[in-house]
């Protein structure tokens, strides 16, 4: 097993570099922080242009067919850049509508997200913010050849600019054939939706939104009835490890500034980064980072490779969460109180990878996942974030 990147995605990754580093300085992420929208229409239209939108769309779609770690690799360099697009939240759904999704869904759906013509998400998490089944009270009841939905969902990302929202909803008690869940792909102007905006640590679009007695047509099922939660589990893999790419370019890109400022800052009559203990921090933060990369690089590869990866999933979650976290407030220490002006940069990439270890599982949630599949027999692992207590 080589996880590490071909030259192929490395060259890909750094043309994504040098494209982000001439058209996203940190002064677009404050601009969008104050912005209604909160993402940059032109960045946006530039990065379709370019073909990152479909790069793990299959070709039959408008997209480039690459395997997942293309994609990831893409998504790592936006997190550097904290480039303020709704790309990962449009390129989630769009991945489980490619895998699963009826061909009239995906002929609607995929070549407009190719193209960059349509902004998407997701809806999973309720006032129950477990990613887990049970946790899913939203209702979506027959009613002739409709579904009406009922229920609240929590931090849907860039729902304000959404087109389309992949719901999952409870369609019937669990049994012990399935969970009783559905996934739907619901207008996000259809009548009956309310949203509301959230105030967030990393000054981005989350909302919460209320759906009461919205109404779908039931070829907006995507998969079978009630057979849902293995594909929202996937979705939710998927959208777990592509975080932590971005959570890995942000947390590189501050640990950078907080190690050239330890070269330049002089205290007691030399550079800050001549003294021992900030020589070991600066070792310390680089380790982490690294450390990170590499479960997530591992976790893609599992995936690209049709392996079981969701133990994976979790360690590269849980690890981020703890020590790219780690390593932004190493970074900021370095910096002492300036890094939390507002004047200055180096906030900007604090926040977010504060932010983002809050998202998509907790570090207590993806131990519990690994500790639950090593109870299992040898060889196999849980689908989904199934987080009973061990």
């Amino acid at each position: 097993m080589d996880v590490l990147p071909s030259e192929e995605e490395l060259m890909m990754k750094n043309l994504a570099r040098e494209f982000l580093e001439a058209e996203c300085p940190p002064l677009l992420a404050r601009e969008m922080e104050k912005d209604e929208a909160g993402y940059s229409l032109e960045l946006w239209t530039k990065m379709a242009a370019l073909g990152w939108l479909g790069t793990s769309v299959p070709e039959a779609y408008g997209g480039q067919g690459l395997p997942l770690t293309y994609l990831g690799l893409i998504l790592e360099e936006v997190g550097r850049a904290i480039a303020p697009v709704p790309f990962h939240s449009t390129v989630v759904p769009a991945l489980t509508i490619a895998e699963y999704g009826s061909g009239a869904q995906k002929q609607e759906v995929l070549p407009r997200v190719s193209q960059g013509n349509i902004i998407m998400t997701w809806a999973f998490q309720e006032p129950d913010p477990r990613l887990t089944p049970e946790a899913v009270q939203t209702q979506a009841v027959a009613e002739g050849d409709e579904f009406v939905i009922t229920g609240t969902k929590m931090f849907v990302d860039n729902f304000n600019v959404a087109e389309k929202c992949l719901v999952a909803c409870r369609t019937s008690p669990a049994s012990g054939t399935n969970h009783g869940l559905s996934l739907f792909l619901v207008d996000t102007n259809a009548a009956g939706i309310v949203q509301t905006a959230l105030t967030t640590l990393a000054k981005d679009k989350q909302s919460k939104v209320d759906f009461n007695r919205v109404r779908v047509p039931k070829s907006a099922l995507i998969g079978e009835l009630d057979e849902g939660w293995p594909i929202a589990s996937r979705m939710l893999d998927q959208a777990t490890v592509l975080l932590c790419t971005q959570m890995v370019g942000a947390a590189r890109k501050d640990i950078e500034m907080g190690i050239e400022y330890s070269k330049n800052r002089v205290a007691f009559g030399r550079p800050i980064g001549a003294f021992q203990s900030v020589q070991h921090m600066c070792a310390d933060m680089t380790i982490w980072v690294d450390g990170a990369q590499l479960l997530t690089y591992e976790a893609l590869w599992k995936m690209d490779n049709d392996l079981p990866s969701s133990v994976e999933v979790s360690q590269a979650k849980a690890f981020c969460n703890d020590k790219c976290q780690a390593a932004v407030r190493s970074s900021q220490v370095l910096h002492g109180g300036m890094g939390f002006m507002m004047e200055f940069d180096l906030h900007l990439w604090y926040r977010r990878v504060c932010a983002w270890s809050m998202r998509l599982g907790t570090s207590f949630e993806h131990r519990n996942r690994v500790a639950s599949a090593l109870l299992d027999q040898p060889g196999r692992v849980r689908l989904g974030m199934d987080l009973a207590a061990v």
